[in-house]
């Protein structure tokens, strides 16, 4: 199938009626788009494998058989709620794409050449990103992520267990992790600053996520007086507002995008609020001291209002320098393309603590990402398509 074929079959997937899409890890439509990955695999003789953390792979072996010091590419299926169609996606149908456009040419690899979807990256049901390959990594303790739990209660563990994958399996696969010789992962641009099609992952900044309860008293709200409220939404309030200055004072940028109120009635004062902090910035101590100074204006909130406050981190991840040799070789590659940071996370930044990796991006015109808008014109995509079968067959010649 050509690249157009397959986005067509994947465009209609998950999406909802203001064009965003709900493609969370083991629902109805990532399950689908599970499904898709694997015809099309199938579809190229490709062999198929799922690890025990959910990740899928499609090998293209060598006629050696070899399996050893492979090329890997690929990115998510799985989307944030009411995300865009490019974040995720782009970088597996242009793998795809790209291993049809060296087969179509006769290209007989001398190194494998993989494809992979990683599962639960973007974190939206459980709550830590990249979830799929920080376990593959050891980046994070399987204990903890069978713990994790969704919106409706359900453990990882249950739900993995649901789709005949083994809770007490999961994490570190030093065998897969042995034999990927670098990982570079073709990503929709999450910004504008790109001013050509393609473009080369620098580095990711340093991003985390921290969860703020704030813990009152339940109450009416028509008959409790001011004087004897202990309301959590005001020192909640107050870290939002806190949260725009402190990254403002840092340089850095800080969001409070999910909310989470108990019992959640419109007459009814909260006993709990739930709040998630995203915060990134230029270095870890930029970070660092945004975050703390959301902590501390919450605290002195809480303690004005008798409500508790406890902040929790939930995933850091630290400044990430892309394996610089593989950086500037692919960048020399496709013609000197730009080299530019990016302040979103991506699994090619977890993997790198363990294997080269890189990253290109296709440019985005409108800079939007994470929503309906988000976007990328069809010749930008086949010039990512194009530059990725360049790279690999660059690195897979053996």
């Amino acid at each position: 199938m050509s690249f157009e074929e397959m986005w067509a079959a994947l465009e209609p997937v998950g999406r909802r009626p203001d064009g965003g899409y709900d493609r969370f890890s083991w629902t109805g439509p990532e399950l689908e788009c599970r499904a898709w990955f694997l015809d099309e695999a199938r579809a190229r003789d490709l062999e198929v494998e799922r690890d025990a953390n959910g990740n899928l792979f499609a090998w293209w072996l060598p006629e050696s058989g070899e399996r050893g010091d492979a090329v890997l590419t690929g990115s998510h299926l799985d989307s944030v709620p009411g995300g865009g169609a490019f974040d995720g996606p782009l970088g597996v149908v242009s793998a795809f794409a790209a291993v049809d456009a060296l087969r179509a040419e006769g290209f007989a690899p001398g190194r494998p050449v993989g494809i992979a979807a990683f599962a639960e990256e973007e974190g939206a049901r459980f709550g830590v990103a990249c979830l799929g390959s920080r376990l593959l990594a050891g980046a994070i303790d399987p204990a903890r992520a069978r713990s994790l739990t969704d919106g409706d209660g359900r453990a990882f563990a249950e739900v993995v267990a649901a789709h005949d994958l083994d809770p007490d399996r999961i994490g570190p696969d030093e065998d897969l992790l042995g034999r990927i010789g670098c990982y570079v992962e073709l990503h929709v641009e999450q910004g504008r600053a790109l001013e050509v099609p393609v473009g080369v992952a620098g580095a990711i900044i340093p991003h985390g996520r921290w969860r703020l309860d704030f813990a009152g008293e339940g109450n009416h709200a028509g008959t409790t007086l001011l004087r004897d409220r202990r309301d959590p939404m005001l020192p909640f309030a107050h870290a939002v507002l806190a949260a725009r200055e402190a990254a403002e004072r840092h340089d850095s940028v800080a969001t409070v995008g999910k909310v989470h109120l108990v019992p959640g009635g419109v007459n009814a004062i909260p006993s709990l609020v739930t709040a998630w902090l995203d915060s990134r910035g230029p270095d870890d101590a930029a970070v660092r001291a945004t975050v703390r100074d959301v902590h501390e204006a919450a605290l002195r909130a809480g303690a004005d209002h008798r409500v508790a406050v406890t902040l929790a981190e939930e995933s850091y991840t630290e400044i990430v320098d892309f394996n610089t040799a593989l950086r500037d070789r692919i960048a020399a590659l496709l013609g000197g393309a730009p080299v530019l940071p990016t302040g979103a996370g991506h699994d090619a930044g977890i993997l790198s603590a363990r294997v080269p990796t890189a990253m290109l991006f296709v440019r985005n015109p409108t800079g939007v990402s994470h929503a309906p808008a988000e976007s990328a014109e069809r010749d930008d995509c086949l010039a990512g398509v194009r530059a990725l079968a360049a790279v690999l067959k660059d690195l897979a010649r053996g």
